[in-house]
């Protein structure tokens, strides 16, 4: 399937429909990783001519990925991060969290945009904020590629930084995600201060279940269904 670049359709439809003049694109990274935090990344372009090669940060070679986020870290208008930690993740659920790293992103702009794009289909993000929700619009939305791609590098590089206390978990490889350098580690070692312990791979390892925390707010299907081992192996 020929590459199809990412434009400014979405960011001009809103500008036409809702009288929004600035127009932020947001995307995450570390939803399904087993360590870390979940990141946030919103981005602000404009209509200017994005950098060549912008698309989702996942199509990405790791050494295009990096290089390309450096170019966009000075391209775009302007880019925030928020973070939940693995300790939020487990205290209020990854839906609650990620809205949560949103509202730190958008809230460290310093520009507040009028409308927002969210990748996805599902509004994580809600009132007071206007949002318009675009399935692949980290493929197809210029503001969320750029802000998947900086995401995608700016949190790689925090677990790998991570993992220097934890060398056997290779977090600098998998970033937290599952792999079979991490769950051989977790079996052998355990859990460190940087796993989400209310997820339900932990029910696999006989030897660690035990650690897994039972989360007051119930009805979070990421965590009661996800994060089984073997899951994207």
């Amino acid at each position: 399937m020929p590459y199809e670049p990412p434009t400014h359709r979405v960011e001009r439809s809103l500008r036409a429909t809702t009288d929004a003049r600035v127009v932020a694109g947001i995307d995450e990274v570390g939803r399904g990783a087993w360590a870390g935090p979940v990141t946030v990344c919103a981005a602000i372009t404009g209509l200017r001519r994005a950098p060549e090669g912008l698309t989702d940060s996942k199509l990405l070679t790791p050494k295009r990925r990096t290089a390309l986020a450096g170019v966009l870290e000075k391209w775009v208008s302007a880019h925030a991060l928020g973070h939940s930690s693995p300790h939020e993740i487990d205290e209020l659920g990854m839906t609650a969290a990620l809205r949560l790293a949103a509202v730190r992103a958008l809230s460290a702009l310093p520009v507040q945009p009028d409308a927002v794009i969210l990748d996805g289909k599902h509004n994580y993000l809600g009132a007071p904020w206007r949002v318009r929700t675009v399935i692949k619009g980290d493929q197809s939305c210029i503001s969320v590629a750029a802000a998947s791609v900086i995401a995608k590098v700016r949190r790689d590089a925090m677990m790998a930084e991570l993992g220097v206390d934890c060398p056997d978990f290779g977090f600098t490889a998998n970033a937290g995600y599952p792999s079979p350098v991490h769950r051989a580690a977790l079996e052998e070692l355990g859990p460190t201060a940087h796993h989400r312990m209310s997820w339900a791979y932990w029910e696999a390892l006989p030897r660690w279940r035990h650690l897994r925390l039972k989360r007051a707010v119930a009805g979070d299907p990421e965590l009661e269904s996800g994060g089984q081992l073997g899951f994207d192996f």
